[in-house]
């Protein structure tokens, strides 16, 4: 298995620290609003890693963080007049709801950064005692940059041409810097704010700080692999580097993986620029699955553009192979159950060729594009030789080969029971039985009324089936 990673630039043969386990960890959203499709975006492609290595036989402990301290959660608190924790807890039980509608699974353990106090405490007091980190007078804790030389090492920055602060949040006491690329461990608290006690002052921790505590905590010293959106790996992935290996005195992680950019309508999301959308409100216009099908059909390291026209597109690709599957639902309950023909047989064999594809596309960094292509083929052989001629054993096993593939892929194959409103049903019974009664002029003009409402009929020996346009 290869995988890019960010740290060497190059795609590099995957070996776990321990044989048959992974320790993964994925930096999360800081919750103070509705996840936005480009939170959406980590959150599939490496719940989708997790579910391949899951396929494989390995063992994962996947940790993905929630930041609920941060100064856009006590702004929103603010203007409501409520405690932070309620800003962030509302947003939490949010978050959970769309990763469910994605069907991304829990994360092992789902840290929340108010919980790990103690542990940030902890690894500063370290830090300061190892000095790589020191005291300003105000109480503010800087990481001393410079005594780890290796900073850079993933951003492949010279620390010489680094401007700090790129994400970092200003605080009182900057003047207080020895480095002007130093950054803040612990920062006193304002008017307003929630804070905690520490040696140093009342206050809060720096943003960096939290993801290196929870990982150690939940993962220990060192890890496989390292995730996040590449707007991450400066300056947060590469000060969580420093932080934890000036602490630990060991590699953090070994494997850095990061998924490129969303852009919509080929402009980068912003919402300052209106373009800025939830997955609430695109999951109102499109079903989940049709979101996460869109997210895995480009590869995760390059820019997705988010468009109608692709996800249209998305949701006719994902209709296809969802379609496929419940022709051989169907066709499973009608064919004899006898052994395969040597047809059948061959056919089986192209079959675990294509499962063969779909492995190596995944082996390949994750190539999700190339492993659905498998999967349409897959779709393509079952609508060419399953029909009622053929063995309950090669249905039931096209079925589930399809149904096993999709599951790594997180795409759910059966197809969600859904109501009609009362008026589409009644015309639909008025066009039965304008049928019934050879009215074919009526049955049409109903079928028109229906096709104008996005609603297709389909007339098949079973009788009539619908589905939306």
């Amino acid at each position: 298995m290869k995988i890019f990673n960010t740290l060497t630039r190059r795609k590099e043969e995957f070996v776990p620290l321990e044989p048959g386990k992974v320790k993964m960890y994925v930096c999360g959203p800081t919750v103070y609003n509705f996840i936005h499709i480009g939170n959406a975006r980590p959150m599939i492609i490496f719940d989708t890693v997790r579910r391949y290595f899951e396929y494989k036989g390995y063992e994962v402990n996947y940790v993905s963080n929630f930041t609920d301290v941060d100064d856009k959660i006590i702004k929103k608190a603010n203007e409501e007049g409520v405690d932070p924790s309620v800003i962030s807890e509302r947003y939490i039980a949010e978050c959970k709801k769309d990763m469910a509608a994605l069907n991304v699974k829990p994360a092992t353990t789902h840290p929340q950064a108010t919980k790990e106090i103690g542990g940030m405490l902890d690894m500063i007091q370290t830090l300061i005692d190892k000095g790589h980190a020191y005291v300003a007078e105000d109480g503010t804790v800087y990481f001393r940059t410079k005594s780890f030389k290796e900073y850079g090492k993933l951003s492949h920055k010279n620390i010489d041409e680094l401007q700090s602060g790129f994400r970092e949040i200003k605080v009182t006491g900057e003047e207080g810097k020895e480095d002007p690329n130093d950054f803040v461990l612990w920062k006193p608290k304002k008017e307003g704010e929630p804070y905690w006690e520490s040696p140093w002052c009342k206050g809060r921790p720096g943003w960096h700080i939290e993801c290196s505590v929870m990982s150690k905590r939940y993962l220990g010293d060192q890890i496989d692999i390292h995730a996040g959106g590449e707007d991450l790996i400066f300056p947060h992935h590469e000060n969580e580097i420093a932080q934890s290996e000036c602490a630990n005195d060991k590699t953090f992680a070994n494997y850095w993986m990061h998924n490129g950019f969303l852009n919509i309508d080929n402009v980068k999301m912003s919402k300052s620029l209106g373009n800025f959308f939830t997955v609430r409100e695109i999951t109102e216009k499109y079903d989940p699955q049709v979101l996460r099908f869109f997210m895995l059909s480009a590869h995760y390291r390059g820019p997705l553009n988010f468009s109608a026209d692709l996800m249209q597109a998305s949701k006719n690709g994902l209709d296809r192979i969802l379609n496929g599957v419940e022709k051989l639902c169907d066709l499973e309950k009608k064919v004899e159950a006898k052994g395969m023909s040597q047809e059948e047989e061959a056919k089986v064999a192209e079959a675990k060729n294509q499962i063969q594809k779909f492995e190596a596309a995944m082996e390949d960094d994750f190539n999700t594009a190339d492993a659905i292509t498998a999967i349409f083929e897959l779709v393509r052989l079952s609508n060419s030789t399953a029909n009622e001629a053929a063995s309950k054993e090669y249905v039931t096993y096209l079925k589930e080969t399809i149904e096993k593939l999709c599951d790594v892929l997180g795409i759910i194959t059966e197809k969600k029971e859904e109501v009609l409103d009362e008026e589409i049903e009644a015309l639909i019974q008025a066009r039965q039985q304008a049928r019934k009664e050879k009215n074919f002029a009526l049955a049409d003009e109903i079928r028109g009324r229906l096709s104008d409402m996005g609603i297709i009929l389909e007339d098949t020996r079973e009788g009539v089936k619908w589905k939306r346009a």
